[in-house]
């Protein structure tokens, strides 16, 4: 099958961090599919353009057996809401010209994974001009996300984006959602036909875990980054408004009687603010660390005690599962988990750590005093995460399971006329 992928956020191969999306087409090009992505010049956390790509704006890469069309984003992305909301409009504008003019060959579907939602636009005219069914992911509900962490407030917008949100469920053929949450709110509050949804979650990478679990050097990592003698949480991903890690900063002051240290390790529009505010408060057992590659990033979370995830407390985030959960339990260690809602149902159902109410700082003080007192707690949850993902969240697996529905759902049943909606 030949797949036309449209994310803005696919990451280069030396980007730091880990991308779902670059380990599903791997997977699928190693099963003999064939991937071409349409993705943009900027990383999500607003870095800026690199220098191969200053004054271009559409660059053809090679990455592995997928080949990837970076094109332009414009740089007030890093700017503000308004710079970010036009960075969104360029690529929606740019991979959309690169769809039609630079891409030769035929395809058998079109899909666009979103955030940002304005990317369905691009995944609907191309649907339409190549006469391909067109599948739609949601990674998070937008605009409410944006709505509840204050980012978009103009009513005009918020219209427009509602409006703009329908018209592309309406135009999918099939739409995947990766949480149970979406599903329903979809099938239930958007009146999405459940025969068009399927759900295909985030899930573990166990590629890097299962080898680093056998011959990473714990006590000589610990011991060349200054981490013996901590009780070490590390909370790894976006350092963003949404993300609140402010209270991270106010956990660590009321823990500084303990061995407690908190490792935030990533980019985004708060950090500088943040290592500021830090600095301001005097805290003195938060570590911030740059982005690393995935596979650095599985070596912190091995050295670790604990992994944290971490939203903001509004309802939306009731609906959401954190990539880097999955990455936690992968390396068996216990979560916490300060995120209410589905992700938390899944951390109690897999016996995978212990909830804490986001934002309530008490709550963080004495629920991790618990797993100091308790040690033994460490290793019985981080295992029973460990076998529940592997039974239920294999990246791989998932990955096979996708493209399967890809093909039953929408190329090899579904009509054209079916697969495009009028």
């Amino acid at each position: 099958m030949k797949i036309l992928l449209i994310h803005q956020y696919f990451l280069e191969e030396d980007d730091p961090g880990g991308s779902r999306w670059n380990e599903i087409t791997k997977t699928w090009t190693d099963q003999g599919h064939s991937v071409t992505v349409l993705a943009g010049m900027i990383h999500a956390n607003g870095s800026e353009k690199r220098t191969e790509y200053k004054k271009k704006y559409f660059v053809k890469k090679q990455q592995g057996n997928v080949t990837v069309w970076r094109c332009h984003v414009s740089e007030s992305y890093n700017l503000n809401f308004l710079g970010r909301l036009w960075g969104y409009f360029s690529f929606m504008f740019s991979s959309l010209w690169a769809g039609l003019v630079k891409i030769n060959g035929k395809f058998d579907v079109v899909i666009v994974t979103s955030p940002p939602l304005f990317v369905g636009f691009s995944g609907y005219v191309l649907s339409r001009v190549k006469r391909l069914p067109f599948l739609f992911e949601v990674r998070d509900l937008w605009p409410e996300s944006a709505i509840d962490t204050g980012v978009l407030k103009n009513k005009m917008i918020i219209k427009l984006a509602y409006w703009f949100e329908n018209f592309i469920y309406r135009k999918a053929s099939l739409i995947n959602v990766l949480t149970p949450a979406f599903y329903n709110t979809l099938r239930d509050k958007k009146n999405i036909p459940e025969d068009k949804l399927i759900f295909i979650p985030n899930a573990a990478d166990f590629s890097l875990s299962d080898n680093l679990l056998e011959t990473f050097n714990r006590d000589k990592f610990r011991e060349e980054h200054r981490l013996n003698g901590h009780f070490v949480i590390t909370y790894v991903g976006a350092h963003g408004v949404a993300n609140h890690l402010e209270q991270i900063l106010d956990a660590g002051k009321q823990l500084e009687d303990t061995p407690v240290l908190f490792l935030l390790i990533g980019q985004g529009m708060e950090k500088k603010r943040l290592q500021q505010l830090a600095l301001d408060m005097k805290v003195t057992n938060v570590r911030f660390l740059d982005s690393v590659p995935k596979q650095e990033v599985f070596k912190y979370i091995l050295a670790s005690e604990m992994g944290a995830s971490v939203l903001k407390r509004v309802d939306t985030f009731k609906t959401v599962y954190s990539n880097k959960t999955f990455d936690y339990m992968a390396c068996k260690k216990p979560i916490l988990m300060a995120i209410d809602g589905v992700s938390r149902e899944l951390v109690e159902t897999a016996g995978a750590g212990c909830y804490v109410e986001p934002e309530n700082t008490a709550e963080y003080s004495r629920i991790i005093r618990e797993y100091l007192l308790q040690p033994e707690r460490l290793v019985k949850e981080g295992e029973s995460g460990f076998a529940y993902a592997k039974q239920n969240f294999d990246r791989q697996v998932l990955a096979l399971r996708y493209v399967d529905f890809i093909q039953q759902k929408v190329v090899k049943n579904g009509s054209l006329k079916n697969a495009v909606v009028q």
